[in-house]
């Protein structure tokens, strides 16, 4: 299901900043202009060494904005990390307070269904579609208190209408913010 590396060369191309709640029949107009309800990750390039990935989450106390999800990649020199944080617009003044270079990519979120192989319904759907994920990570919250991944997709209207069809509840920003 998963096609390429694992290195990050995905879809740099920006994050879409979602309004409204999540469901069909919601109108998701965002600020470039796109339509569904996307999350935005923050990637952020750390050297490879003790201390920086504390160093980073650490520039989070004392604000409201809580880390919903986290994923590194290391090498020799450097780590990537990624972050889904419960307020965006916040979240990426803290990073750019601390002096880190980020990019930001749209993901999309999902909440799973109570299945025995949730995931295996989600890459499942997908892969019927012929969409490649690229990116997969739990939620470390749940919103609506059900667990949720966010998924790095090649085509987010497609998967997003897939997983719509399949019956499952997509995922926004303003869930993020009310995670448990």
């Amino acid at each position: 299901m998963m096609h390429g590396d694992s290195s990050d060369e995905g879809d740099f191309s920006g994050g879409g900043i979602s309004g409204g709640e999540g469901g069909a029949g919601i109108d998701f107009a965002t600020l470039r202009g796109r339509d569904y309800p996307s999350i935005r990750q923050f990637t952020v390039f750390l050297e490879n060494r003790v201390g920086q990935l504390l160093e980073v989450v650490r520039r989070f106390e004392g604000s409201n904005v809580r880390i919903v999800a986290l994923t590194i990649s290391d090498s020799a020199e450097c780590a990537v990390v990624r972050f889904l944080l419960s307020d965006p617009e916040a979240g990426r003044e803290v990073l750019e307070r601390a002096g880190l270079a980020i990019v930001e990519s749209d993901l999309i979120g999902v909440e799973l269904q109570d299945s025995p192989q949730p995931l295996l319904q989600v890459c499942t759907a997908l892969l019927q579609a012929e969409i490649n994920i690229s990116q997969v990570y739990p939620l470390l919250s749940r919103p609506r208190g059900c667990p949720a991944v966010a998924l790095m997709v090649d085509n987010i209207e497609m998967a997003l209408d897939t997983l719509l069809n399949k019956g499952f509840t997509p995922l926004n920003e303003d869930d993020l913010k009310h995670c448990e």
